[in-house]
């Protein structure tokens, strides 16, 4: 099941979440070179966060393998920016496009309930949430994480809280089977956290999807809007909304 649009109106043009977006693309095109190795590699190893490397548990000159001919040196130096930088990262055309999807789909409403400066700190929190939620699940792990699939999943746990009753607009594809249908947000994204806790407990840790950061990154989302969220704007919002 894929969402492709919802039945909620934006009060302002999403600045942020635009800027959001273009900040990521600019940082696949221009520092990971859309993807192509050794550029991606590099970029990932310098910039990704690498739990075992961040917490210091990490021999220095430890080494991974990333691609053909690319190696990883860890430890050698202690890159505390990297639960930010790894938030502007991504691993292929297909990670970017559906995080930006996801950001754009849900981000311009949340944005919308609590105005831009705001939301780019709860964005960057849910981020870091998300960051530190799959570090202490993994503290030893010294696979790279990178995407901004924890800040968006904070983003995701907001509007369940602000809109649960909008409506989802979904394409299902079963085989060679596909059709249309709407459901509640709570439904989507009930389900889609549910997914991946289920994941999280049934998938190893040490590579893979951060399976933990999703779930973090939407718990913090859940927790922080209430301290975020603008109620004059919400009330605006949910009368434009329609429900199911």
């Amino acid at each position: 099941m894929f969402p492709y649009r919802d039945d909620n109106p934006t009060l302002e043009t999403p600045v942020v979440t635009l800027l959001l977006i273009a900040a990521n693309a600019a940082v696949w095109i221009l520092v990971q070179g859309m993807g192509q190795d050794p550029t991606l590699a590099r970029s990932v190893c310098q910039l990704g966060l690498i739990p075992a490397e961040f917490l210091g548990r990490v021999a220095p000159g430890t080494s991974i393998p990333l691609s053909p001919g690319e190696v990883c040196v860890l430890g050698v130096e202690h890159h505390w920016y990297t639960p930010l930088s790894s938030m502007f990262l991504h691993g292929s055309w297909l990670h970017i496009i559906g995080n930006m999807w996801f950001l754009w789909l849900f981000g311009n409403n949340v944005e919308d309930s609590m105005g831009h400066g705001r939301y780019l700190g709860f964005y960057l929190l849910c981020g870091l949430a998300a960051a530190a939620a799959q570090t202490f699940v993994s503290p030893s792990s010294i696979v790279p994480m990178v995407g901004a699939s924890g800040a968006i999943s904070g983003v995701m746990g907001a509007y369940i809280v602000l809109y649960p009753r909008v409506r989802i607009h979904m394409l299902v594809v079963l085989i060679f089977f596909i059709t249309r249908i709407v459901v509640p947000a709570y439904l989507m994204l009930g389900y889609w956290f549910l997914l991946q806790l289920v994941s999280g407990s049934a998938t190893q840790s040490e590579g893979g999807v951060a399976f933990w950061a999703h779930v973090g990154g939407f718990l913090a989302g859940a927790a922080l809007i209430m301290l975020f969220k603008d109620p004059v704007l919400v009330q605006r919002h949910r009368a434009m909304a329609r429900f199911v």
